[in-house]
């Protein structure tokens, strides 16, 4: 979720009921840990415990020290990536590309596990491809190296972000180690939530893309696990308001211009299921101020709201 669960997204989620939220990826490379990226990404200000930060890379020593480095920055779990499928980082041999160095991954989890006071947790896929699915020996890897919870997408590296999610693995992986399981991939809503819990046995549900321009989901989830009703709807105007309010927390962290362009995305995931808005959508993509993302919004709510 590069690029999507920064500052001002996580602190949103955590405010609709996400119990834990986890940071974005923090390259381990000492040369990149001064860049802007970095230390926006390390900007943990305002938000509630516990701080999770998510560090990737594939070089034990450089991920010991990273995790060192973002302990004494405030962090009080450090999360380990090896589920990015994306190109950028597998051709690094880091993220899901890991997962077909079972050696590598043993000596990564490890030295970090042995740098840092706090818990290591581990975020995998279920293998390298569909004919290479070792997701429970990574597990039994883990267990062994230390790890307090992993959390797995029911996807190998291979398979992306396309097909289906299988859970079957999961369960697998939940049945040989006694560690806490998170289950993640393809889960949409609530009653899919209550599916995979049951099925996979699992300790928890992670959630990424269902997120995207749905916050809202995070307190579905929350009554549902409570065994309570599901909460009706947001209004028009509670999801204007904080459309809004996530929009000015955007402008805020980024600065104006920056801020810009990293709204885009956010308010393009808000407006994909309101076939009206298509219009303002293109609108919104294309504008290059702060003050004019925010008259649009307004105005449409405005009147939406009018209507209702």
């Amino acid at each position: 979720m590069a690029g999507v669960t920064d500052r001002p997204f996580r602190q949103l989620c955590r405010r609709l009921g996400a119990g834990y939220v986890v940071s974005e990826m923090v390259a381990s490379n000492p040369r990149l840990k001064k860049t802007r990226k970095s230390l926006l990404r390390r900007d943990h200000r305002g938000e509630p415990a516990p701080i999770s930060v998510q560090i990737v890379g594939s070089d034990p020593e450089n991920m010991a020290q990273a995790a060192r480095e973002n302990v004494a920055e405030g962090a009080q779990i450090i999360d380990i990536n090896m589920g990015c499928p994306a190109k950028k980082v597998c051709r690094k041999a880091a993220g899901s590309a890991l997962l077909a160095d079972e050696s590598l991954v043993a000596d990564i989890l490890t030295a970090t596990v042995a740098a840092v006071e706090v818990p290591v947790t581990l975020k995998i896929r279920t293998g390298t491809d569909p004919d290479h699915r070792n997701g429970v020996r990574i597990a039994e890897i883990a267990a062994e190296a230390g790890i307090q919870a992993l959390a797995v997408h029911g996807r190998t590296r291979a398979c992306k972000f396309q097909g289906r999610a299988e859970y079957d693995t999961i369960r697998a992986i939940k049945q040989a180690v006694d560690i806490p399981i998170m289950a993640n991939g393809d889960i949409l809503n609530a009653e899919q939530a209550l599916r995979v819990l049951e099925y996979t046995q699992g300790d928890a549900i992670m959630l990424g893309r269902a997120a995207q321009g749905n916050p809202w989901i995070f307190s579905d989830l929350k009554a549902a696990l409570h065994g309570q009703a599901l909460p009706p709807p947001p209004s028009i105007a509670i999801v204007g308001q904080m459309m809004l309010e996530h929009l000015q927390a955007v402008h805020d962290f980024y600065g104006l211009d920056q801020g810009v362009r990293v709204a885009r995305k956010h308010l393009s995931w808000y407006l994909e299921t309101r076939p009206e808005a298509i219009e303002l959508r293109n609108r919104l993509v294309r504008v290059e101020t702060a003050q004019e993302q925010i008259q649009l919004l307004s105005d449409y709510f405005l009147t939406a709201n009018q209507a209702a």
